[in-house]
């Protein structure tokens, strides 16, 4: 069986990758699965600077799944490849960084702090450039939801030198596709499809929200992720393929099965990421990646290949 995938020129052997924010900031999920066996990991969102997030509470379960309001905590960029990536690197994997922003200038910083050689970076496959963040400077509205500041933070990102992948957000309805066209024309050879779903999760008893409420302060809303949104982020990724076929498609909402992953491929998926299901089992994306070979069997598929965009839609 040949699970080999392209995502535009990155060329990876399997299309089981982890999702930013669910597998940490290095090889923590090496003692569990051979990383390098996976297409990729996806490494936590960094920003140029260190980041301490959002104060707790920041995760709470859901009906088949979860909403949070981690607030990108990491260490920074450069930080991140001085302590995390050497060792990271030395497992073999595959390694995609995501970064993140408040402003155009914040990406841009990180995209050229990527650019510094350093031990292990020749194991950076791709930046993922994570634009479903919100712009300061722009009263808060997310880069992912105008078109033209996507085009714009994307086109700023090019200092790094690596292949880039413009994280989206989904909250932008019917203007997705849009959205994607205006990050391939700043740059990006692909786009990650979908970040969470806005939700909100109200304390019945103290009436007050659950997430951001621990010590008394103003709750908050979050993002809402894991099988029960899958059905919604399969829908986004036919939309988007259908619009711009010739845009590679990372996909990543509530993939949980191998079933899951098969669907997303039929879409137009070139790659799928594993995250909230890493939360309940730390082998998720390892046993996803055996169960794809299973079932590709069962089914007669010899290249995975074979299946990206044969959805009769």
């Amino acid at each position: 069986m040949d699970l080999g995938t392209t995502v535009g020129t990155v060329g990876l052997p399997s299309p089981i990758l982890t999702a930013a924010g669910t597998a940490g900031h290095g090889a923590e999920l090496g003692a569990y699965m051979d990383l390098s066996s996976l297409g990729a990991v996806v490494v936590k969102s960094l920003s140029p600077y260190p980041w301490d997030g959002n104060p707790a509470v920041r995760v709470h379960q859901t009906p088949s799944g979860m909403i949070n309001s981690v607030g990108l905590q990491g260490p920074g960029v450069e930080a991140w490849m001085r302590t995390d990536l050497p060792e990271l690197a030395k497992t073999g994997a595959r390694v995609v960084v995501s970064i993140w922003g408040q402003s155009v200038a914040d990406y841009a910083q990180a995209a050229a702090q990527l650019a510094h050689p350093t031990p292990g970076a020749d194991s950076i496959v791709a930046v993922e450039v994570n634009i479903s963040c919100p712009n300061t400077e722009h009263g808060n509205e997310l880069f992912a939801h105008d078109p033209v500041m996507t085009e714009h933070v994307l086109s700023e990102t090019a200092v790094c030198g690596r292949p880039r992948w413009a994280k989206l957000s989904p909250n932008v309805g019917p203007g997705l596709s849009a959205i994607a066209e205006a990050a391939v024309a700043g740059g990006a050879e692909a786009v990650t499809l979908v970040n969470t779903y806005f939700g909100l999760s109200i304390d019945p008893v103290t009436r007050r929200p659950r997430l951001g409420a621990a010590d008394g302060g103003p709750g908050r809303a979050g993002g809402v992720s894991g099988p029960a949104i899958h059905p919604l982020a399969v829908k986004a990724v036919a939309d988007v393929h259908r619009a711009v076929p010739e845009v590679p498609i990372v996909a990543a909402g509530g993939a949980a099965t191998a079933e899951d992953v098969v669907e997303f491929a039929l879409v137009g998926a070139s790659a799928v990421q594993i995250g909230t299901a890493t939360f309940a089992d730390p082998r998720a994306a390892a046993r996803i990646t055996t169960e794809l070979k299973t079932w590709c069997a069962k089914q007669g598929v010899s290249r995975f290949a074979e299946l990206v965009g044969a959805a009769e839609l």
